[in-house]
C-alpha cells in the first residue's frame, strides 16, 4: 500500500520538518532506483550532510507524482515484522557503532573488495530493511584480531548467537552494509574494507583499532529475515 503524504509544500518549505525527516520518509518508502536517480542512498547522516532541503522537498513530490515506492519491503518495515538489532555483548558493538558519518560520502569505486570462502544459495538474498545475522571475525592487516563473535569452544559457539542487524540502514560500519547486500544467505566472505568505508580518520581507539586503518574481515551470512 503506498504511503499517504505527511507535509505539504510549505511545510517542507518551513523549520518545523527537518532535512532528516524528509530522508528517512524518502529511504522507507522510495524504490531503490528512485532512491540511486535521487542520490539518496546511503547513510543517513551522510545523505543530510550533503542533500540541500530544496531537493528533498522536490524528490518528496517527485516519489508521490511518479509512485515510486518499494512496495513490499517498506510494508514489512512499516509493520514492524523485522527484529530489531540485539545486543549480545561487547564484541559486537564494534562491528555496530555507526563510524561511516565521520568520513564524508564518497562516490566512485566501492571502498572494498569480496572474496567468497563458501557459496550462498544464490536465491536468498538481503534487501535493505532486512534482518541479517552474521558470523564474523575482523582482524588488522597484519592479522591481529581486534572483534569476533565466533568463540573456539563448539558447546560456547551454541549457546552464542550470531550479530542481527538491518541491513542497509546505517546500523553498522557502510563496508559491511555494501557489502552484505551483495551476498545470499549462507555465503562466507572475505572482506577487504578501505578506512573510509570503516572507522576512517578516528580509528576506534577501544577496540584498539589505529587511525585510517584498512580491515580485514570474514563474515558469514547465516539468516535473513
Amino acid at each position: 500500500m503506498a504511503p499517504e503524504r505527511q507535509w505539504t509544500s510549505e511545510q517542507l518549505a518551513g523549520d518545523g520538518v527537518s532535512k532528516k525527516d524528509v530522508i528517512v520518509f524518502l529511504q522507507e518508502h522510495a524504490s531503490e532506483a528512485f532512491l540511486a536517480e535521487q542520490k539518496l542512498l546511503g547513510n543517513l547522516k551522510n545523505v543530510a550532510k550533503t542533500a540541500k532541503k530544496e531537493h528533498l522537498a522536490q524528490a518528496y513530490a517527485l516519489l508521490f507524482d511518479t509512485k515510486s515506492f518499494r512496495g513490499e519491503v517498506a510494508a514489512k518495515e512499516a509493520s514492524g515484522q523485522a527484529k530489531d538489532v540485539k545486543d549480545a555483548g561487547a564484541a559486537e558493538e564494534v562491528v555496530t557503532a555507526v563510524a561511516a558519518a565521520e568520513a564524508p560520502v564518497e562516490e566512485g569505486p566501492p571502498k572494498y573488495t569480496k572474496s567468497v570462502l563458501k557459496r550462498g544459495d544464490k536465491v536468498t538474498v538481503p534487501r535493505k530493511g532486512d534482518t541479517v545475522s552474521c558470523w564474523y571475525t575482523g582482524t588488522l592487516v597484519d592479522g591481529t584480531v581486534f572483534d569476533t563473535n565466533i568463540t573456539t569452544s563448539a558447546k560456547k559457539k551454541k549457546a552464542t548467537k550470531p550479530l542481527s542487524f538491518k541491513v542497509g540502514l546505517g546500523r553498522v560500519i557502510r563496508g559491511w552494509d555494501e557489502a552484505l547486500l551483495t551476498m545470499s544467505k549462507g555465503e562466507k566472505v572475505r572482506l577487504e574494507i578501505e578506512p573510509e568505508w570503516a572507522y576512517g580518520r578516528k580509528g576506534m581507539p577501544d577496540a584498539k583499532i589505529p587511525p585510517n586503518a584498512k580491515l580485514i574481515f570474514e563474515v558469514e551470512l547465516v539468516d535473513v529475515q
